[in-house]
């Protein structure tokens, strides 16, 4: 019998793609015992009660049958009217909102609705490592631009007007960033913006991360002057609201696109599953008190770790938003890859190597301090073990990581 060679079946442009960077990189976690792992993207604190009990609820209700295509109606007001209170720009729920399977599909979404062949999208790097992929996936081609820690890894307008050619049509952005922790100041935005007209760019901002942001106030793109109408706004309740395994994220933007995006979200998931939305709809309208001392614990935290990572003697910018620090550890003479895997292997440490967001991403290591105190306590004892094994000293002599102890109390529990 003649086999059958299914790499000759499969699309060359999925071929292509090389496999994620933190899930190659975690296979091998799961593989290594006593593991401290500081690198999945998800807080160490567990969903809400009151947000947990309302699914639960709804399921004794019965709540278990589709919703329309474009979610819950209730949802999309509360996610309307949090958008008009927070930013000041309003979207009509029911042409203007659409509830999606996490940030992840609405990315996606919006890719295949916006792309067609051999059309660039702008993409700061280091990147998030969906960004490229589904660029491809959707017949676009990724254009990288490079920041470095010098820039506090921020993009400059100049950046963006030289990176533009005549197949240019989106613009990515993500910031706060994921990996390094980055965020932008409002004046460069707007610089920014005036070129998203002038050259009549659609903007995909991913706001992911937006209420964890620490270093002054963060500016939604699609509340600038001219960007309403050529912004696509992504977000959800994963990262805020302790909620990564609900999936529940949400697009709002010009009603015609927000059509087209739900064409194929019609065809590929139907909608969002009714138990998260529910459970969302809870979140966003009684979960701000929590939300905030949860970014509270964060932002001491993200002080203790940087103020680590400098004393060890590792270079480290100050990052202002969501729950990364960015390291420099090529002063170690490992590369990314190199240092991730010898630190694993030596000290039980996982972290992400910075190369897979992108070549700017090489020479870093990302690390979440979405971790608890002792766990990030114990982690830089052996992280600083590590590195004086590869002859860097501290700068600070009697350096030691020390965490304090954070209380729960009233906050989300860990797990």
């Amino acid at each position: 019998m003649t086999r059958t060679n299914w790499t000759n079946r499969i699309n060359p442009a999925v071929q292509s793609i090389p496999p994620s960077g933190i899930r190659k990189f975690f296979d091998m976690v799961t593989e290594t015992k006593g593991v401290i792992s500081l690198g999945v993207g998800e807080p160490d604190f567990v969903t809400p009660w009151h947000v947990r009990e309302s699914c639960i609820y709804s399921l004794e209700k019965g709540y278990t049958m589709y919703t329309s295509n474009a979610g819950l109606l209730e949802l999309r007001q509360v996610i309307a009217a949090d958008l008009a209170n927070t930013y000041n720009i309003k979207y009509n729920p029911r042409s203007q909102i659409l509830i999606t399977v996490g940030v992840s599909e609405a990315l996606d979404l919006a890719m295949r609705a916006l792309l067609c062949p051999g059309d660039e999208v702008l993409i700061p790097e280091p990147s998030y490592v969906s960004y490229a992929p589904c660029t491809v996936l959707s017949g676009g081609v990724p254009v990288f631009i490079p920041t470095g820690m010098d820039k506090d890894f921020r993009i400059t307008a100049d950046q963006v007007q030289k990176s533009i050619t005549s197949r240019t049509r989106v613009l990515l952005m993500c910031y706060p960033n994921n990996p390094t922790g980055a965020i932008m100041d409002r004046e460069e935005l707007e610089k920014i913006a005036e070129i998203a007209v002038a050259h009549d760019l659609v903007v995909v901002s991913d706001e992911i991360y937006d209420r964890l942001t620490y270093l002054g106030q963060h500016t939604c793109l699609a509340s600038l002057p001219g960007m309403w109408e050529r912004t696509v706004l992504l977000n959800g309740f994963s990262k805020a609201y302790a909620m990564t395994g609900w999936r529940v994220g949400y697009a709002a933007g010009n009603p015609d696109f927000i059509d087209a995006m739900t064409k194929i979200h019609q065809y590929s998931m139907l909608c969002a599953p009714i138990t998260g939305q529910m459970a969302a709809l809870e979140a966003l309208k009684n979960g701000q008190p929590g939300m905030r001392r949860m970014v509270e614990h964060y932002n001491r935290r993200r002080n203790m770790v940087v103020q680590a990572f400098q004393d060890m003697g590792l270079p480290c910018f100050e990052p202002g938003g969501a729950f990364y620090a960015f390291p420099q550890v090529s002063v170690t003479g490992l590369s990314s890859e190199q240092f991730a895997g010898e630190l694993l292997k030596e000290e039980q440490v996982a972290v992400v190597p910075g190369n897979a967001f992108g070549q700017s991403g090489e020479g870093f290591v990302r690390v979440s301090y979405a971790a608890s105190p002792d766990e990030l306590s114990e982690a830089f004892r052996r992280i600083a073990r590590f590195i004086r094994r590869r002859g860097v000293r501290p700068r600070v002599i009697s350096a030691s990581a020390k965490f304090s102890v954070e209380s729960k109390e009233g906050i989300y529990q860990t797990v």
